[in-house]
């Protein structure tokens, strides 16, 4: 008899794919795996502890409908950077900080940086590939026991908390279309166009000069002429209302919650631990580092989940 699916959820940072992702929003679409990259962006730990990897193992074991939450540091492994590691996440490495919501909105000038940037980190950027962590939980969804939000490494039961930045979206129609297609659009409007690219950001991002940036052309939509967005979530804006209550509801039909990857500092992922322990949905959390939630976990692992998840066994 088949189980139900498990969900899973992704909240990472914009980077997701901060959480595709986002956490795994910003992974290639091949389910392939490359060499895996060198782990620069992801904290130094120790191994797990036995007794712990034991209690997630059971943790896991016993639940028939599992939610799986994951952040950026789901994607740390695949060579993506994340904002909140210490001493190799964005803020410990640099006074760098990622767009905000008002002033992409209000500021033509914030747009063309922000494209810019992204125009010029996008080809560094799109090529990551899943690592053994999304793979893992792709293998979990193929056993029909997942629903999750890692879509670039073959998944299907996925809800995107934060959006894709593969997708980009309309402002005035809501049309979405593909982000690779705005890049070859902006590569038209801007022949000759070139700027060298540093290191890329979780968003993609990378630095330009103030006179690199100001000759840059960004195109509008092409149904209507508005004003384009990557289809997620900036700081400072709010989760769509209606992924927000799905995700409720996926809770509400779990007997238990896996955090993996992330720290949950930012609310919009946070209240569903709430949430869940206000329900007794127990809880599991496996990252490197604390979380905001550690006081509500009854199983805590330190460890990387590229390390960790494959080893697990949904039974």
């Amino acid at each position: 008899m088949r189980l139900p699916p498990w969900p899973r959820v992704t909240s990472g940072g914009i980077s997701s794919l901060h959480p595709c992702l986002a956490s795994p929003r910003r992974l290639c679409s091949s389910s392939s795996v490359a060499p895996p990259p060198p782990l620069n962006f992801v904290p130094a730990s120790g191994p797990p502890a036995s007794a712990a990897l034991e209690s997630l193992q059971a943790f896991v074991g016993q639940s028939r409908q599992l939610l799986v939450l994951t952040g950026a540091g789901l994607s740390t492994e695949s060579g993506i950077p994340d904002y909140r590691s210490e001493t190799v996440g964005l803020y410990a490495r640099t006074d760098r900080r990622p767009v905000q919501h008002a002033d992409f909105l209000r500021s033509q000038a914030a747009r063309q940086r922000y494209w810019a940037r992204n125009f010029t980190g996008w080809p560094q950027f799109s090529v990551h590939r899943p690592n053994a962590a999304h793979l893992a939980l792709s293998s979990w969804e193929r056993q029909g026991r997942l629903h999750w939000l890692h879509s670039r490494a073959g998944q299907r039961r996925l809800t995107e908390l934060h959006g894709c930045a593969h997708r980009v979206v309309c402002l005035g129609c809501g049309l979405l279309s593909p982000r690779e297609a705005l890049q070859t659009r902006m590569a038209a409007l801007n022949p000759g166009w070139a700027a060298e690219a540093g290191g890329v950001a979780p968003d993609g991002d990378v630095l330009l000069r103030d006179e690199e940036v100001r000759s840059f052309c960004v195109p509008g939509c092409e149904a209507c002429g508005g004003m384009l967005k990557p289809h997620v979530t900036f700081f400072g804006d709010t989760v769509d209302r209606n992924t927000v209550e799905l995700v409720h509801q996926r809770l509400a039909e779990s007997d238990a919650i896996l955090v993996a990857g992330s720290s949950l500092q930012v609310y919009s992922g946070y209240r569903f631990l709430l949430a869940a322990s206000e329900a007794k949905i127990p809880i599991a959390i496996l990252n490197i580092g604390p979380t905001r939630a550690d006081h509500l976990a009854a199983v805590r692992v330190s460890g990387r989940c590229g390390e960790v998840l494959p080893t697990l066994l949904p039974l």
